[in-house]
């Protein structure tokens, strides 16, 4: 069976999370950021669609 080639997002944290909300701050724990600088690849799903549009203001998020 053929899998479809799945799109990917390459997500950097650029802010801080010292004094962001606890539940930001788990937010970007659960996508594997935990220091600024930090780089995770993740699915281009509605799931971390929905994470980032939570934290887009402490990420950047480019295709890969």
């Amino acid at each position: 069976m053929a899998t479809k080639k799945q799109n990917v997002l390459n997500i950097k944290l650029v802010r801080s999370l010292i004094g962001a909300k606890p539940n930001h701050v788990a937010v970007a724990k659960s996508l594997g950021l935990n220091k600024v600088g930090d780089v995770t690849a993740q699915p281009d799903n509605a799931a971390t669609q929905g994470k980032v549009a939570k934290i887009i203001h402490l990420i950047e998020v480019t295709n890969a």
